[in-house]
């Protein structure tokens, strides 16, 4: 007879001590029926725990060894560490696979540096171009300054300048342009008719006035009568007494150089000079070709052999030939010197113009050729800086804009070929430029 209960036995009349085959208890019995196969299960987290979808079989890819799946029960309810297809794929619902963490059609895992799926910040793209823009335009600045800067020949020294005028409240120039051929080649000299004279001389003088009250800009014909006075060697160091010797204008520059005419513009006029510059015809010509001509409205044609100009009326765009031809001329003109002086004025004031531009100073591609053009053969005096280059520039502009005035010096009569100044207009025209005064004298012709 057997004495177990009833299901509590199996086919031989033994008892089954342990749950499963065969248990008729609702649950498994505590772990202390069962010591040898007793494990602490790590927590797993929710998806781990949560049951598994029917879904379409992993994919498997090439090269990736078949993972054998194992249930959370195998081995008695411990978690081997082998994934269902986390990494390489797996079910529908998994992590990786579709509509899983990270798969398609489930949810993204964030990315850095944004929300997933969000739209480009464009404000903020904006933002960082705008800041990289500036840098880069001001790092080209700054580049440019120095560099420019460094290629100035800053060669006249004015404090050798004695017995100077009171200074006045305006910023005055005293602009030459000289015939120096210094640059050119002789296929050159012959391109531009500028001849093989050794050393170089003034072709044009002007004094420009930058002035709150308007600027200001006087031609000095090189013929113009005027006295030479005492001043020291630029070289020796020498003083020379003055013996009220009376010549022409461009003398003085061909005696001792650029100190000497602006002890003579001085002397004659009582005006203080701030800032000297001078440029040859090779320097004059670059520049003109780099900002890719110089348009001009000739009012009536002419045509010099001398010189090569060759113009007909109208509206023209001058290249750098031409444009030395147009402001050398002199022989074609009743006037000679006097209209010269007005056909450089109105050159000058128009090269500035296009010149001093904001697609040629901001633009890199334009603004170095034509600084690089001109640069080598301007020379200044030692306490010009680029700014007072470029106010020299604007100060020009501004008149042929018609903020200013355009005027050759006042003339009263002629002794010996040389052009006299009229003392009186020539006094109230500087003492209206050291006041800050609106000109008001005018040329006699």
């Amino acid at each position: 007879m057997n004495d177990w209960p009833e299901g509590w036995a199996d086919d031989r009349g033994r008892r089954d001590d342990g749950y499963g085959r065969g248990s008729a208890q609702a649950e498994p019995e505590g772990p202390q029926r069962m010591r040898h196969v007793q494990r602490q299960q790590p927590p797993q987290p929710p998806q781990q725990r949560a049951a598994q979808p029917v879904g379409p079989p992993p994919v498997r890819r090439p090269g990736v060894p078949p993972q054998q799946a194992q249930s959370p029960d195998t081995y008695g309810g411990y978690d081997s560490g082998y994934n269902t297809g986390q990494v390489y794929g797996g079910p529908a619902g998994a992590p990786g696979g579709p509509a899983g963490p990270g798969g398609p059609g489930g949810p993204q895992r964030p990315q850095p540096g944004g929300t997933p799926g969000a739209a480009p910040d464009w404000g903020r793209r904006i933002k960082i171009g705008s800041i990289v823009l500036v840098s880069a335009l001001l790092v080209t600045t700054i580049g440019t300054y120095f560099w420019a800067d460094s290629k100035v020949r800053r060669e006249v020294d004015l404090s050798k300048v004695i017995e100077r005028p009171k200074e006045g409240d305006c910023t005055t120039y005293l602009i030459v342009g000289s015939d120096s051929r210094e640059g050119l080649s002789a296929e050159d000299k012959k391109k531009l008719h500028t001849g093989s004279a050794e050393g170089k001389r003034t072709d044009s003088m002007m004094i420009l006035a930058a002035c709150s009250s308007g600027n200001t800009m006087v031609s000095l014909p090189r013929d113009s009568d005027v006295e030479i006075p005492s001043f020291v060697g630029s070289e020796s160091g020498k003083k020379f007494a003055g013996k009220g010797k009376h010549t022409k204008l461009n003398a003085a520059y061909a005696d001792d150089g650029p100190e000497l005419l602006v002890r003579t513009v001085e002397f004659n006029t009582g005006l203080r000079i701030d800032h000297y510059a001078e440029i040859g015809f090779a320097g004059f010509a670059n520049i003109v070709d780099a900002l890719g001509g110089v348009e001009l409205d000739i009012e009536k044609g002419f045509k010099d052999e001398k010189s090569g100009a060759d113009f007909k009326s109208g509206k023209q765009t001058l290249n750098g030939e031409q444009s030395l031809a147009y402001v050398r001329t002199r022989y074609a003109f009743a006037e000679s010197d006097l209209q010269r002086t007005k056909n450089q004025q109105k050159f000058l004031s128009a090269l500035a113009s296009q010149a001093a531009t904001p697609g040629t100073i901001i633009n890199p591609f334009a603004l170095y050729p034509t600084l690089g053009a001109g640069l080598d053969t301007l020379i200044v005096d030692k306490d010009m800086g680029l700014f007072d280059l470029g106010e020299m520039f604007f100060a020009m502009k501004g008149i042929s804009g018609g903020d200013g005035v355009s005027m050759n010096m006042p003339i009263s009569g002629e002794r010996g070929g040389n052009l006299i100044w009229d003392k009186p207009k020539v006094q109230e025209l500087v003492k209206q430029i050291q006041n800050d005064q609106k000109v008001t004298v005018t040329a006699n012709r």
